[in-house]
Parts: structure tokens; C-alpha cells; sequence
């Protein structure tokens, strides 16, 4: 029985999904709290996604964010949030579905450093429904803030 490379920690993610990046572009375009996206290299071969998170929508210690997004065709995936401070300190996270020999292929890599992860547990896969998780968990973020 050939093993199911979703649950594999060996392999490569693959080259990247163009068309998940454009529907994942496509859906950050309309969020408020979204400003500008970007993709790199460009448009035509877009290997990642950037999102310029709203920086009005933080506190003044926050002077800018931004998720770094990543998809592949074989359904892996990297989200990273990066907010950088006045004091040039960055806070970071990742959710992350890729081989990895030290934790489960799904895992969350815990801030504010983005260096230990943890295995993560998502209901759904599916784009939208990942990119759904991380918005909601920025705008969590955000609030936090506010509230310190």
C-alpha cells in the first residue's frame, strides 16, 4: 500500500500552486484588515504571496506586519506573520504543512520567535479554511495588543 504523502515527514513540498496563491490573493484583496498584497517574483510565476497587514489596526509599538504565504501542489503550506516594532524587535509565528523530521508534517511554529514549533491540528486543509485560521488568530493577536 503506497503511504499517503500527507502524513509522510520525508519528501519535498513540491513546486508551488499558482492557482491556490491567486485564490488565496484574490480573498485577501477584500479583508479590511489587509492593505496591499504582492507576489514574488511577480505575478506570472509567484512562488510566495506577501500581505501587508493594516498597521493603523495595531497599537504605535507595531510599525508593520505582514504574512508571507507559501502553497504548494502537493497541499503543503507555510503562513508566516511578522510584525516589527519601534524597536526594530520582531514577533513571529508560523503555521506550517511540510516534511519535518522533529514534529508532525502540520505544526505551529509558537511565537514570539517562530523557532519551537508544536504539532498543529486543523479541521480542514483547504485554503480558504487555513487562511481563515491565520486571519482570525492576527486579528487575536491585534486585540491582545490592545488589551496589554
Amino acid at each position: 500500500m503506497k503511504p499517503d504523502p500527507a502524513d509522510s515527514n520525508s519528501g519535498s513540498p513540491g513546486p508551488p500552486d499558482r492557482q491556490t496563491l491567486q485564490l488565496l490573493d484574490r480573498n485577501l484583496r477584500t479583508e479590511a484588515l489587509i492593505v496591499e498584497t504582492e507576489f514574488d517574483p511577480d505575478t506570472y510565476e509567484p512562488r510566495l504571496l506577501h500581505a501587508l497587514v493594516d498597521a493603523g489596526q495595531y497599537p504605535e509599538t507595531v510599525v508593520a506586519a505582514r504574512v508571507d504565504i507559501r502553497w504548494f501542489t502537493t497541499g503543503d503550506f507555510s503562513f508566516h506573520y511578522v510584525e516589527t516594532h519601534q524597536d526594530d524587535s520582531q514577533w513571529e509565528c508560523r503555521w506550517d504543512c511540510h516534511p519535518n523530521p522533529d514534529n508532525a508534517r502540520l505544526h505551529f511554529h509558537q511565537p514570539p520567535t517562530a523557532v519551537e514549533a508544536t504539532d498543529l491540528s486543523l479541521s480542514s486543509r483547504h485554503p480558504l479554511d487555513v487562511y481563515s485560521t491565520v486571519l482570525d488568530a492576527i486579528e487575536g493577536r491585534i486585540q491582545s495588543l490592545w488589551e496589554d
